[in-house]
């Protein structure tokens, strides 16, 4: 892999920009490779890492859902965090059937998660109780009281993205789960966050209303601190060349979560890797990344980012828009 070139030939441009305008979800492709064409493109010197950032933490090229599996067998009840950013704290989580959580709340953010596998009731303030089963996509805005119940005979296994440095608080009925260094005394609040019944909603169930629905739902959510969109491809296209390299981000790492079919991506300094379902992939600050669909039939990953109005930054011979 040679990302030290910034050369790309012609040739294969346009024949990677022919595949992708086949697809019917061509926007999907073009979003990894290429940038928008909505607004005139400026040449421009982009502050990158001279060396490349490194994986920190927890943090991982790939999370096969698979290893985890195996990591926790025989355990029902168990958490692994598998991401940790300045915004957010992300972990598997099973919950054994009958468990139930805490009623608790974020002061700030909203707390959302991807039900993997069995079935969970959850309740959120405000809201009619709901049975949530897998690739159930719920969010709960700040300040609204929430708790989940794992029901049915089988664990309950959820991808859970909390706001990093942020601990729950409780309403006065519970009694708060001890945190090193911090302590919980009683206090005033008011106001929360709420629904807008359009792009921030309770849950999107994806396999009835997008995979057999057809709803064609971009993004899962959306506010002022987070961005979540729901990335669909009707079918795969032919791997990219090496040289074609994505975009970067200036200051945040991205992550995805596979949630159906198959997916590819090449990170800047990695090998390519081929991902499914409930796999993980993340991308350091400042590396190059793309994500493409693969193979055949559907494919969807979820792409978490920290900022809505976000700065992709691609190589200057994809930028076909002009500029200066």
């Amino acid at each position: 892999m040679h990302f030290t070139k910034w050369a790309v030939m012609a040739a294969q441009i346009s024949i990677l920009a022919l595949t992708v305008v086949s697809d019917a979800l061509a926007q999907t492709q073009a979003q990894a490779t290429a940038p928008a064409a909505t607004s005139k493109n400026i040449v421009a010197w982009a502050a990158k890492p001279a060396r490349l950032p490194p994986f920190t933490g927890p943090n991982k090229l790939v999370y096969r859902l698979a290893d985890v599996l195996a990591t926790h067998r025989g355990r029902q009840s168990w958490q692994q965090e598998v991401f940790l950013s300045r915004d957010y704290a992300g972990a598997w989580i099973s919950m054994a059937p009958g468990e139930k959580t805490k009623t608790q709340f974020y002061a700030d953010d909203r707390v959302f998660w991807v039900v993997q596998s069995g079935q969970m009731k959850v309740t959120i303030e405000g809201q009619e109780p709901f049975i949530a089963s897998k690739h159930f996509l719920i969010q709960v805005p700040k300040r609204l009281q929430y708790s989940m119940e794992a029901v049915g005979n089988e664990p309950a296994l959820r991808f859970e993205m909390r706001p990093a440095g942020e601990y729950p608080d409780y309403p006065l009925s519970e009694t708060p789960t001890p945190v090193k260094g911090m302590q919980y005394i009683k206090a005033v609040y008011s106001g929360g966050g709420t629904y807008d019944g359009k792009v921030n909603v309770p849950y999107v169930d994806f396999e009835k209303q997008i995979v057999q629905g057809g709803e064609k739902r971009s993004v899962w959510l959306r506010d002022d601190n987070n961005y979540v969109t729901i990335l669909r491809s009707a079918k795969g296209v032919p791997t990219p060349a090496d040289n074609v390299w994505g975009h970067f981000h200036a200051n945040f790492p991205e992550i995805w979560l596979i949630i159906e079919g198959t997916q590819q991506f090449l990170v800047e300094g990695e090998k390519l890797v081929t991902v499914s379902d409930g796999d993980l992939v993340a991308a350091p600050t400042g590396r190059w990344h793309r994500a493409m669909p693969f193979s055949e039939g559907p494919s969807t990953r979820l792409a978490y980012i920290p900022r809505p109005d976000n700065l992709h930054w691609y190589q200057p011979a994809l930028a076909t828009g002009g500029g200066n």
